[in-house]
């Protein structure tokens, strides 16, 4: 089993994969506000690294074009949409009632140019899984996607539009059966609960369980009616290793790819799940991390691969960016190369950093009363469900373009066929990015959160989406300055130890 997952060319499994990553230049200046943890300038620190590499030379690199008002509303209610897409930190103190409604105010700031930040990671999400239906690469990337916690009508822990639940639907398109794994620290509540009643998606979370956010994940929860042991919950303690937490991922994921044979993989790559996390308390290395990358990788199965979350920043681009190398199938080198956010990484300026000595609470009796556990569960799936399509909804259409020419160098930039939506959407007015340098803040759960259950998606009823694809780019990026943040003790109030 262990063999099975390495997939760098000294493996078992040395071939290449023709990789599409979505990337947007804007992406990382959207700024949740001063204190909070998450930060999307990480995307631009990731893309920073890959472009130094020299990895993105290797990879068809794609400008997400913008996920529209009826693309989101494939799984989002309408009036919460219209809410995201009219909101303003300058008009907010007038719909109070709306904020309380829709779950956004502390966790989920609003802030300038929100409405395009979603518009902008779903897009990603969405354009990979075109990708991925029409046969155009084997693994498609995103890391600004991965938002697991949005619910239909509501934000939740830092995410407001569920990107991961709408390439699903857009995977589902094609393929009979698709598998969710996520190796966040959090446990995926939004995903399992939009697909708890359905036997054509499997969600396999591994989290921190007990007494942290959002509260769902308990082993017992194993889906309803006909998604019944279609949901398998891995509940974790603090201090998990490389070494513990695949005695569990290998086993079990090995049995699901053998009993479930999904048509396509989808991997949110959490990166909360490594030592030394802000908000994490897991003691992963980023080779453990890949490693799971890597196994999923080793089944020649379509592969998505998102991000989520991860609040020590330069641990979060190290991480992403050795395992876009593992997409690849390329070693990358330990010495960071110069760029422009090297001193972040001081002062080893390494790409791997060491787990701690922290005490690993998982004692191996706990790992293999889970690991039974969910065996069994697997067990009482004797073969992969036989879905027939009714009517299956048309695929996505994808414009007339040249875009997986085997020269990289000489990519075609067509212009989008989207069409446009009636609503305008509203002009970005971006906040920089304020620099977290190296100081490691206390963690500390999200919030809260419901734990509704039981919502059932019936793509056969769902409208098809127009192209929510992708125009090539170029890898330069601009120079963006960036803020200093004076302070971290607005942080340490919003987000207590708990």
């Amino acid at each position: 089993m262990d063999t099975g997952g390495n997939s760098l060319p000294s493996g078992a499994d040395g071939v290449k994969r023709k990789v599409s990553y979505f990337y947007d230049p804007e992406v990382g200046n959207y700024y949740y506000g001063q204190g909070h943890p998450m930060k999307p300038h990480r995307i631009r620190m990731t893309h920073a690294l890959l472009a130094h590499y020299g990895l993105l030379q290797n990879m068809q690199v794609y400008k997400p074009c913008l996920a529209r008002d009826r693309d989101l509303c494939r799984f989002h209610a309408d009036d919460y949409v219209n809410f995201l897409r009219s909101i303003t930190p300058e008009t907010q103190q007038d719909q109070l009632r709306q904020l309380k409604r829709f779950n956004v105010g502390e966790d989920c700031p609003v802030f300038d140019g929100l409405y395009s930040f979603c518009q902008t990671y779903a897009g990603g999400s969405v354009g990979g899984a075109v990708k991925l239906n029409h046969g155009l690469c084997d693994i498609a990337i995103n890391w600004a996607g991965g938002l697991h916690h949005a619910k239909k009508c509501e934000a939740s822990g830092f995410c407001y539009v569920n990107d991961i639940v709408l390439a699903i639907l857009e995977l589902l398109k094609t393929h009979q059966r698709v598998l969710y794994v996520d190796i966040d620290i959090h446990h995926g509540d939004g995903v399992e609960e939009a697909f708890y009643t359905s036997d054509r998606v499997m969600t396999v979370s591994f989290h921190k369980f007990g007494d942290y956010f959002p509260g769902t994940g308990d082993i017992r929860d194993i889906g309803y009616s006909k998604g019944k042991y279609y949901s398998l919950n891995v509940p974790l303690d603090d201090g998990i290793d490389d070494e513990s937490y695949h005695y569990l991922f290998k086993p079990i994921m090995g049995k699901v790819m053998e009993v479930f044979k999904p048509g396509a993989v989808v991997l949110q790559c959490g990166a909360d799940s490594l030592s030394g996390d802000r908000l994490g308390c897991f003691n992963l290395s980023i080779k453990g991390h890949a490693e799971c990358v890597k196994f999923m990788r080793s089944f020649n199965v379509p592969l998505l691969l998102l991000g989520g979350g991860g609040y020590t920043i330069r641990n979060v681009a190290r991480c992403w960016c050795y395992e876009t190398g593992v997409a690849l199938g390329t070693e990358v080198d330990d010495q960071l190369p110069q760029h422009e956010y090297y001193e972040y990484f001081g002062p080893d300026y390494t790409l791997h950093v060491a787990p701690s000595n922290m005490e690993n609470k998982n004692s191996r009796q706990l790992l293999e009363d889970i690991r039974n556990n969910l065996l069994e569960n697997l067990s009482k799936l004797q073969h992969a469900p036989s879905v027939q399509f009714q009517e299956r909804p048309p695929d996505t259409d994808l414009p007339e373009a040249d875009e997986d020419q085997d020269d990289a160098n000489e990519r075609w930039d067509p212009d989008s066929d989207m069409e446009v939506d009636e609503k305008r959407p509203i002009p970005t007015r971006v906040k920089r990015e304020a620099v977290e340098h190296t100081r490691k803040d206390s963690g500390a759960p999200k919030g809260a959160a419901e734990q509704a259950r039981g919502f059932d998606i019936a793509t056969n009823e769902i409208a098809s989406t127009k192209s929510v694809d992708a125009r090539p780019m170029t890898i330069d990026e601009p120079t963006v300055k960036v803020e200093l943040e004076t302070s971290n003790k607005a942080s340490d109030q919003m987000y207590p130890k708990p």
